[in-house]
């Protein structure tokens, strides 16, 4: 059976950054909606939001409180059915973001769980120790120990992977796993086309008494991520999930953020006979160079440079691996990392030869907003603009190993995510035409891109990217195989063949000139980033340049 995401081309909104029309400075579903001509002027088929639902916004959504309703900062629900309507009308389906793995605090289940210890709602949460002694020594993913006091002052102590505030589901019991799926179904009802399921792999813990093992066997926490994540089952309790909504809405994409799987890992969740994910989102690409990190403090916000050759590896063993199993995806930013502009690429050229490489790959473009401008991080100057408390302990001890507190906020801003989720600059407007009112999130702009000045403009990354969305979607780059040519770290060539199509991606790596062989018969540009030169087989690209070239005249890619 064919599916519309078997073509899918996937554009990530952070719904709070994209576009405001109520004037409080947050961007809501209307500005989503006043913005469906651009979206549909570069050619995506697909957007997926990060969560709307109502929330305290601990976490910027991913607490959730009230999964039936938005929150009222993004608008309402009839503006939600608006904007499902009007995507459809104009070609686009809606992913909506769907955090399964954990609740906010104030969610009605915990609120009662807590409120009375012998509520059904206790068994919603992961309630374990006693007489005010923690079940284990598991770190949190925010800082800390995964155990808070309970409030009801039992002595137990309740599960959190994530901030304090953020709860984790007991998918153990059936109860959780049947409420879940009406969650789901609610909105599937409504006309959503995909589910992005959020933190799955963490769905499922390991024996609760298990310490994890350390040097000097310390009860200080540490990350025990064999302890709770993707464990098997994760797969046990979610195929029951995912074959109901398979059954009900059989053109659902089920995209899984698999952050910390492997690519056998992939495999299983997405073979069609495992009843699981069409595809993952891995975090696994990207590994990064570790030779310049200063030892005399943390490296978790150093700036590291992309390591060339494990990145190719990872890139040939991920696409090898699960072709004929599932599509991967394929991104260079998202809402968790730096931009690419910032973190990889180097000019506005390898921006745009990165982004050629990248999408014209087997797999699922999920392309970031304002990647198309080539947007850079935010430049943050006060440290409680990063909300996040392993900033302040970086900044610390950056600064007893010698560096200027600007310096250390300098590096924060170029590696951490929440500078990567700036306002989209629309104009040279006030607030580049984002909102009347401040925007939510302040720092200093890196570039001078906004739409309004590039849309215009032939040879601007906007229209860059049109033109790659636009060969993505030929049969050749959708459904054709791939290998990847044998060359040094310098340049990233591979081959796309489907029927007598054929087209060789070919990129530099280099910030020097750079030449390679490739086969006489392709050439015929399709594609350029920068500036190149053929002869005879000989390819000369300019440093990060990029080409598609597609065999000769008649064998063109349309």
């Amino acid at each position: 059976m064919k599916h519309w995401y078997d073509n899918a081309i996937i554009y990530q909104i952070y719904p709070k950054s994209f576009q405001d029309t109520n004037g409080d400075g947050i961007g809501d579903l209307n500005g989503i909606k006043k913005r469906i001509p651009y979206l549909k002027s570069l050619g995506v088929n697909a957007i997926w939001l990060n969560p709307v639902f109502v929330s305290p916004q601990v976490d910027n959504g991913y607490d959730v409180s009230n999964y039936f309703a938005i929150d009222p900062q993004m608008g309402t629900m009839a503006d939600m059915e608006s904007l499902i309507h009007e995507l459809h009308k104009n070609g686009i389906h809606l992913i909506m973001d769907f955090v399964l793995n954990h609740t906010s605090d104030q969610h009605p289940w915990f609120q009662d769980a807590i409120s009375d210890p012998e509520s059904i709602y206790r068994d919603y949460y992961i309630f374990a120790g006693h007489d005010n002694q923690r079940p284990n020594n598991w770190g949190s993913f925010f800082g800390g120990s995964v155990w808070e006091k309970d409030p009801a002052k039992t002595g137990q102590f309740y599960f959190h992977l994530f901030d304090k505030r953020m709860p984790d589901l007991n998918w153990k019991n059936p109860e959780v796993r049947h409420a879940m799926l009406e969650i789901a179904e609610f909105w599937l009802e409504k006309g959503i086309d995909g589910l992005r399921l959020d933190a799955f792999i963490h769905i499922a813990k390991a024996d609760l008494r298990q310490n994890f093992p350390t040097k000097n066997n310390s009860n200080k926490p540490v990350i025990a991520e064999p302890f709770f994540a993707n464990l098997p089952q994760v797969q046990e309790w979610l195929r029951p999930f995912c074959e109901r909504i398979k059954q009900d809405y059989p053109d659902t994409l089920l995209l899984g953020e698999a952050a910390s799987a492997n690519v056998n890992l992939a495999v299983d969740y997405t073979q069609k006979r495992n009843h699981l994910m069409d595809s993952v989102v891995t975090f696994r690409y990207f590994t990064e160079d570790e030779s310049d990190v200063d030892p005399n403090f943390p490296g978790n916000y150093q700036p590291k440079n992309l390591d060339l050759v494990q990145f190719k590896q990872n890139q040939t063993v991920w696409q090898q691996t699960v072709a004929g199993i599932s599509q991967p995806t394929l991104y260079w930013s998202n809402h968790d990392m730096a931009r690419l502009r910032t973190r990889v690429a180097q000019t506005d050229t390898q921006n745009r030869s990165l982004a050629m490489l990248m999408y014209l790959q087997r797999g699922i473009p999920i392309i970031y907003y304002g990647e198309e401008l080539g947007l850079k991080n935010l430049k943050f100057n006060n440290i409680e603009q990063f909300k996040d408390q392993t900033v302040h302990d970086f900044v610390a001890q950056a600064i007893q190993a010698g560096l200027a507190q600007e310096e250390a906020l300098e590096m924060v801003s170029k590696t951490h995510k929440m500078p990567a989720r700036g306002i989209m600059p629309w104009n040279d407007e006030e607030n580049y035409g984002f909102s009347k009112a401040a925007p939510w999130i302040r720092g200093e702009k890196q570039d001078d891109f906004t739409v309004a000045n590039e849309i215009g403009n032939a040879n601007s990354m906007i229209n860059f990217y049109r033109q790659l969305i636009q060969l993505k979607k030929t049969a050749l780059f959708q459904k054709g195989s791939y290998y990847l040519l044998a060359t040094d770290k310098n340049s990233y060539i591979y081959q796309r063949d489907y029927h007598q199509q054929s087209a060789l991606v070919a990129v530099s790596l280099s910030n020097s000139e750079i030449q390679v062989q490739i086969p006489q018969d392709y050439k015929n540009e399709e594609l350029l980033a920068g500036k190149y030169k053929l002869n005879k087989g000989q390819l000369t690209l300019a440093p990060y340049s990029g080409v598609v070239l597609s065999k000769s005249e008649g064998e063109k890619c349309n």
